[in-house]
């Protein structure tokens, strides 16, 4: 370890060493910051050895001297870099890095990255519309680590948020576990399971969490409750209330939700019970039970939810805690949604990567007094940097540890063994964004220093949620989830801009959200349209300048201008359109089909999917789809519909069905074309095409596909206008076997980038740690290695920082690690 003493002031040899002992022994040993430190042993100098860690401890001229080099080593690689190439540059540097740049010459972009004949410019692998491709091929690839200081707090809460919470140490506020309030945590809420009831109405008006049984209030959830044999096994739902059989024969059974059955109590093994049921002996078939009743909640597993297993939390509480139902409770020294963030108080031999290798500074003021409030850490990374907020847990935590269904608003639940099942929850990418973010070299806890500041905001959460428990009712939205989310996003805006320092400086322009649900940011609260805005709905809404959803509840058409505002879903010189999440499925990666020649593929144009109420089971409204997969229907329907009609211009070569078929994938696989069609807002479609390796055929005017404004979807995809449909196929016969094969071919490129491999393999890592775990879906994505969506997210932003025109008033006096040419011009 090397300590760096270049000046020493006033201090003496020993008063130094005494200091690096107290940081050491304080942040090592969790001890109180006001405890006596006396020792300071070879085990402590390993440890800090062994997690790049360096100490700094004086002062010259009254700032910080920072070694050239963080590793004993010189050129060390960071942040991608294996070879040792990238140096390292920051602050002490600039003027030296400044003479240098204006040595060399500057770099024609224009002239070093001409476009192809389709104005497109390749950037690893990818074909970018050409200005982005140029920029990234001659900047992001040459980007240098700069050094960036981060704030490791150490603020106290109230009663250290009297064990009910998690004290963010640089707010000094708590954020309470479920069930809890006030300025410590010490209030305790009353959440009920039903609304108010009546003489007719016992239990109160329908809501998901209906309770006939015992009520915990602090999460409004029902179990059977003392008294029975298995009191923590749930009462969900239906399973409390009697069950009334079908009106007529094949209808369904229906819930009486004034009539509790008191049934599930029974200790008569031969009456359908449930609290008093042995699972051995109801699996063994000796005693009846009530089908009804099932095991919903999270972090319980088996058929009467006899296995306690792990509830999904934010990157799993980072292994600095407990996953409490979805609420990451911390270990002492760390905070934050997924207990990742230090705080002085914890251990700098488990600092999370992304602060990894550091530099440690103790401020002059702690040397004096023996006690630590805050630290400093010079730590090595590429921008583009990002800060995430750490909001309070209404926002994310709580919405997930009183989920009344395990699989709402996830991507994960854990088996009997707490392996990994993954889900095929459509909305399961902001919650793989969110954690990516979190574990990303690219986050950083200076607001000061950041580029982007990410607001974690899980609507795909308060969605699913809207109305499932009476302290989370939608009464004053008019049963709208599209109004009480706008709420949600307000709140936080709120939030943001009383607690931080960071909207005001560019309006919020460098801010980001996250809208995954149906109709993406359509329902953005006004306030916070300047930002930029990550959806999977890119309605520019130049033509449907409405709400598209057939769902009633999730429209925004009646959403108060007020409120509101005019804006549109999407801004394409702002936003952008993420791919939406898959089922990381290792047996469909073994299999290739994305891999798939030309020759293999016999039918021209394949779509299966709803389409609408001309087929038997089609959604029944006229506007879904915005009547688009109804007009491809009459035209080319392979299948009859309910008058027994086939499409119009029905060819052998084209599949346009709503038949469910075991073999969706392969069929993609044997098509050259593949529809991409909206349902209620975007539909998976363009990543069922991509990653079979078919060609997306896109029929949505004036709404964008993911990255469809960055790259260059004239390589690798077609666009039908609406009003085309009729001409559709004689289109698609139109294009040459070069034209086919051109765009096949960058299918085969892409398709990664529409993965979210980042996630998945941070899941791989823990599952390796925690339980020595490697599944075939963690082998196949670990062979994966081009970009995925987190990596071209970052490529965006990287990009963005640096050309977005209002750039020019914030990007002055920060070191960006690349040449002038690259930097924006004020």
């Amino acid at each position: 370890m090397m300590f760096t003493f270049q000046k020493w002031s006033s201090w003496s040899l020993i008063g130094v060493i005494a200091t690096v002992v107290a940081l050491v022994t304080v942040v090592h040993f969790f001890l109180s910051p006001e405890s006596p430190l006396d020792n300071f042993g070879a085990s402590q100098v390993d440890m800090i050895e062994n997690s790049s860690i360096q100490v700094i401890g004086s002062r010259q001229e009254g700032k910080t001297v920072v070694p050239n080099n963080i590793s004993d080593g010189g050129n060390m690689p960071v942040n991608g870099s294996t070879d040792g190439s990238k140096q390292l540059s920051g602050p002490v540097e600039r003027g030296k890095d400044d003479e240098n740049q204006k040595q060399q010459s500057m770099v024609d972009l224009n002239i070093q990255y001409p476009a192809d004949s389709r104005n497109a410019v390749v950037y690893r692998g990818a074909p970018w519309k050409a200005e982005i491709g140029r920029w990234l091929s001659g900047c992001d690839s040459k980007t240098a680590a700069v050094k960036i200081v981060q704030e490791i707090g150490g603020k106290s809460c109230k009663n250290d948020c009297s064990g009910q919470g998690i004290c963010n140490r640089q707010l000094g506020q708590c954020s309470c576990f479920h069930g809890f309030g006030g300025e410590g945590c010490s209030e305790r809420l009353q959440l009920n399971c039903n609304n108010s009831g009546s003489k007719e109405d016992p239990y109160g008006r329908w809501v998901v969490s209906i309770c006939s049984a015992h009520c915990d209030t602090t999460r409004a959830m029902c179990f059977c409750g003392e008294g029975t044999k298995y009191p923590n096994r749930p009462v969900a739902e239906g399973c409390g209330f009697v069950i009334n059989p079908p009106s007529e024969p094949g209808g369904p059974s229906l819930a009486d939700w004034t009539k509790a059955d008191v049934d599930i109590f029974t200790t008569n093994g031969s009456r359908r019970g449930w609290c008093n049921v042995d699972p051995k002996e109801a699996y063994d078939g000796k005693v009846h039970f009530k089908e009804e009743c099932d095991c919903k909640y999270d972090g319980l597993w088996g058929r009467f939810c006899e296995v306690p297993v792990q509830s999904v939390c934010i990157n799993q509480c980072a292994g600095h805690g407990y996953c409490r139902g979805g609420f990451c409770q911390c270990d002492k020294g760390w905070y934050g949604t997924d207990c990742s963030i230090p705080s002085v108080l914890s251990s700098v031999a488990e600092w999370p990567k992304w602060l990894r290798p550091a530099q440690i500074k103790i401020p002059d003021s702690d040397k004096q007094t023996g006690k630590i409030d805050n630290l400093t850490a010079v730590v090595a990374k590429k921008r583009p940097l990002i800060y995430v907020y750490d909001l309070p847990p209404e926002f994310n935590s709580l919405l997930l540890e009183g989920r009344h269904f395990k699989l709402e608003c996830i991507n994960r639940i854990y088996d009997h063994r707490n392996a990994t099942i993954w889900t095929d929850h459509l909305y399961g990418a902001q919650m793989a964004l969110y954690e990516s973010l979190l574990a990303s070299p690219h986050r950083t806890l200076n607001g000061e220093e950041a580029d982007y500041f990410f607001v974690p905001v899980l609507d795909s959460c308060i969605i699913t949620r809207a109305d499932d428990a009476p302290h989370i009712s939608m009464q004053d939205h008019s049963g709208l989830r599209s109004s009480l989310t706008l709420e949600f996003y307000k709140k936080a805006s709120d939030h943001i801009i009383a607690q931080y320092p960071y909207w005001n400086r560019s309006s919020g322009r460098d801010h980001i959200w996250s809208f995954m649900w149906d109709e993406g940011a359509c329902y953005a609260p006004k306030e916070i349209w300047n930002s930029m805005m990550l959806v999977h709905w890119g309605n520019t809404n130049s033509k449907h300048n409405h709400s598209t959803t057939a769902y009633w509840g999730d429209n925004w058409d009646t959403i108060s201008p007020e409120r509101r505002g005019n804006h549109p879903c999407f801004d394409p010189d702002k936003d952008l359109v993420l791919p939406a999440w898959k089922h990381p499925d290792g047996n469909s990666l073994k299999s290739k089909l994305w891999s798939w020649p030309h020759e293999k593929r016999k039918t021209l144009f394949y779509f299966n999917g709803n389409l609408g109420p001309a087929y038997e089971h089609g959604r029944p409204e006229d506007t879904y789809s915005m009547g688009i997969r109804q007009k491809v229907a009459a035209e080319f329907g392979s299948s009859p519909n309910k008058k027994g009609k086939l499409g119009n211009q029905h060819t052998a070569d084209v599949v346009v069905t709503p038949l469910r078929t075991d073999h969706y994938h392969k069929e993609l696989a044997s098509s050259i074309f593949c529809g991409v069609m909206p349902g209620d807002g975007w539909s998976g479609r363009m990543e069922d095409s991509i990653f079979q390796g078919c060609i997306p055929v896109v029929i949505q005017d004036g709404i964008y596909l993911p990255y469809e404004n960055v790259l260059n979807y004239e390589s690798f995809a077609v666009r039908i206008q609406e009003d085309e449909i009729p001409k559709l196929i004689s289109i698609l016969r139109s294009f040459n076997e070069t034209e086919i094969e051109f765009k096949l071919e960058n299918v085969r490129k892409i398709w990664q980038r529409f993965l979210y491999r980042d996630s998945v393999l941070l899941e791989a890592e823990r599952q390796k740690n925690i339980l020595g775990l490697v599944e075939d879906w963690a082998i196949e994505f670990s062979k994966l290695l081009e970009d995925d969506v987190f990596s071209t997210l970052i490529q965006v932003l990287h990009y963005k920082l640096h050309n977005d025109v209002w750039r020019r008033e914030l990007n002055h006096g920060k070191e960006y690690g690349l040449p002038r040419e690259c930097l924006i011009r004020s």
